[in-house]
């Protein structure tokens, strides 16, 4: 089993929307892929309780039964796009995938 997780720190503003604004959207962006994908086995978003003091905004936590299923879900057309507005409100990312 493949653990992919990735964590988010959004800029403070994104033409002229807020960095809560922002974090909302991503999330539910993101909580659409799972009914799209059918290689995610598992796929939790979180946000930080709070985001003012904390290191990140937000965290994915997600798992696929192997290095092939997270390939597919990332190069997936569905992942794409939300990946292209992801990258649009991010400042920063730290990402790590692990095999148990």
């Amino acid at each position: 089993m493949i653990k992919h997780i990735v964590m988010w720190k959004l800029k403070e503003n994104v033409e002229g929307i807020s960095r809560e604004q922002n974090i909302r959207r991503m999330q539910a962006l993101l909580e659409t892929l799972p009914g799209l994908i059918p290689e995610i086995q598992l796929f939790e978003v979180g946000q930080a309780l709070e985001t003012k003091n904390a290191s990140f905004d937000l965290v994915l936590y997600s798992s696929f039964a192997s290095p092939k299923d997270l390939k597919h879900y990332l190069d997936h057309p569905e992942h794409q796009k939300v990946a292209e507005f992801v990258r649009a409100v991010t400042a920063e990312r730290a990402a790590m995938d692990y095999e148990i």
